[in-house]
């Protein structure tokens, strides 16, 4: 099943009534998270039009504009936060790979299914770390929402599976506040607490 799949909130606070706001708040955070999967590795000359070959083809189209310059001038911020070096200032043996898709066996429940943002490999670490455009962000790890939390811990378990000789880290980075947060295991494996089995079968 779905990483996403695994119940709890994804949001803090109760979301918007209004649906329009919700489909734009969606669409937005899907063109933003596509943008710093692949504008990073690039010359930031070629940023523009790089955004608008990769928004034509996807859900909503190109953007007008004015909309296109604001996803270009948020995805600079967040590339460019010296918090975020981690991420997008890489050592030259790190790998990165985007849009991972992941099959892994998440103890005591089955098989799970997602996708990682972004993949950084190292020779002893691997680090994945999914992009959330939330617009409330926790304060720390342990206000992290429920969901985003037995999402991250399908994924380590997976990642766990597929690179056995390598320590595991798994991290959300908030684009609104420019900030990553490395979820520990205790926090992880307590997340999985009440996981409704039936969710994967018999």
């Amino acid at each position: 099943m779905a990483a996403t799949a695994l119940g709890g909130a994804k949001v803090i606070g109760a979301p918007s009534d209004v649906e329009g706001d919700i489909a734009a708040a969606m669409l937005a955070g899907t063109r933003l998270h596509l943008l710093l999967e692949h504008l990073p590795d690039h010359d930031p000359d070629e940023w523009e039009q790089l955004a608008r070959d990769i928004l034509s083809n996807e859900e909503g189209g190109l953007p007008d504009d004015e909309t296109l310059a604001e996803l270009l001038t948020e995805a600079a911020d967040v590339v460019g936060a010296p918090e975020l070096g981690e991420v997008f200032d890489l050592p030259a043996d790190a790998v990165v790979l985007r849009e991972v898709s992941l099959v892994g066996e998440l103890p005591d429940f089955g098989v799970i299914t997602g996708a990682v943002d972004r993949l950084i490999v190292t020779p002893a670490r691997v680090l994945a770390v999914d992009f959330k455009s939330n617009r409330e962000v926790p304060e720390g790890p342990a206000a992290t929402p429920l969901g985003i939390l037995r999402q991250l811990a399908a994924y380590r378990a997976a990642l766990r599976q597929i690179y056995p000789d390598r320590a595991v880290a798994v991290a959300v980075l908030w684009t609104k506040a420019r900030r990553m947060e490395v979820i520990g295991d205790d926090l992880l494996d307590q997340s999985l607490v009440g996981v409704d089995q039936r969710l994967f079968g018999s």
